[in-house]
């Protein structure tokens, strides 16, 4: 079983504004904002990632927004695509006639569907091992998806959930805080001001007082 090593920058090595796609990854119809690294083993298609975003090894993204600093881990599997139970097989020659030699072209509706049933995921959150993300679900900023969790419901800003299927744990800071959070959206900064300020990324409470409305 072929393994893949660790998906991070060589210590000669460092991140640019440029995307750092690794060169097993297949891409199909993305964008990638400024800082953004793609691990290898990647699948992402039709989905646009964020700045500052990054993907462990092999992790699969379908039709999916996802936003600024979102952590992603390996085996992630977002937007899951489905297939046509109603018909008489579920076999995707049925949609993929060209590959199969049924017809000249493939059955649109199916992959129209699909599109129709986007995920989205907001800044700063952290998709654990494993995880697996429904179609169709949203995501808040802030949140963490524990490992191995199937998440079939929207989740909401700063929530942890964990299990089969994901629940809410509990809540990563007060609502007081989780609102300020929002209302600074420091993940719209630009990057001079992350970098003036970044020391107090590491203090939530000196953060709130500070930057807070």
């Amino acid at each position: 079983m072929e393994k893949h090593s660790i998906h991070r920058p060589a210590e000669n090595k460092r991140l640019s504004p440029d995307p750092d796609i690794h060169e097993s990854a297949h891409i199909l119809h993305s964008t990638f904002g400024s800082w953004t690294s793609v691990g290898p083993g990647n699948q992402i298609i039709e989905s646009d990632i964020g700045d500052y975003t990054y993907t462990m090894d092999d992790v699969t993204i379908n039709y999916t927004e996802v936003g600024k600093y979102t952590s992603i881990a390996s085996h992630v599997c977002i937007n899951p695509v489905d297939h046509p139970m109603e018909r008489v097989t579920q076999h995707h020659m049925t949609y993929r006639r060209r590959d199969y030699g049924f017809a000249g072209t493939d059955d649109e509706a199916i992959f129209n569907r699909r599109r129709g049933n986007r995920v989205t995921i907001g800044h700063d959150v952290w998709i654990g091992h494993g995880a697996i993300i429904m179609k169709g679900v949203h995501i808040g900023t802030g949140a963490v998806i524990g490992s191995g969790a199937i998440v079939t419901k929207d989740v909401e800003p700063y929530a942890i959930v964990v299990g089969v299927t994901a629940k809410p744990v509990r809540k990563r800071f007060s609502e007081d805080v989780v609102t300020k959070l929002l209302q600074i959206a420091w993940w719209d900064w630009p990057r001079e001001v992350i970098q003036e300020r970044f020391e107090e990324l590491n203090d939530t409470a000196s953060f709130i007082r500070k930057y807070g409305v």
